[in-house]
């Protein structure tokens, strides 16, 4: 199955203090838990979450991740964090983010890709029906 999809949602997530380093950066391996926080809200915000997902007997791994990093983010800064999900193609789901602080500075800029796995066999399988429902 090919799907456009075309979803955008946006969360907003603060950098505590145990999130930056000496210089008050935000640590860059962060970044991949706030995207994770982006696609998990997003996609709680169509009523599908990962528990109800992985006790079906499926499970969404990460098969690709691309960051670029263009600015920092500091310590008490106010993270917005724009979510797209933009096709499904077969078992993989693709999605695009923008992170931005809270004067709207674009911070970074990523993708995934997960794959709707069987948790018992751990094979590629085909999205859900339900999850497909919540998307047309």
């Amino acid at each position: 199955m090919n799907l456009d999809i075309k979803y955008t949602h946006t969360c907003h997530i603060r950098v505590r203090y145990g999130e930056t380093d000496r210089m008050g950066y935000c640590y860059y391996g962060n970044y991949a838990e706030f995207l994770e926080v982006g696609r998990v809200e997003a996609i709680r915000s169509k009523g599908i979450t990962y528990k109800k997902l992985e006790e079906d007997g499926i499970m969404l791994p990460v098969s690709e991740f691309q960051i670029k990093y263009l600015a920092p983010a500091f310590y008490d800064d106010l993270l917005n964090i724009v979510t797209c999900i933009s096709h499904l193609k077969g078992s993989r789901l693709y999605f695009s983010y923008e992170i931005f602080n809270q004067e709207n500075k674009k911070l970074i800029e990523a993708s995934t890709t997960l794959v709707f796995v069987k948790s018992d066999t751990m094979k590629p399988t085909h999205a859900p029906d339900s999850f497909i429902n919540n998307f047309l």
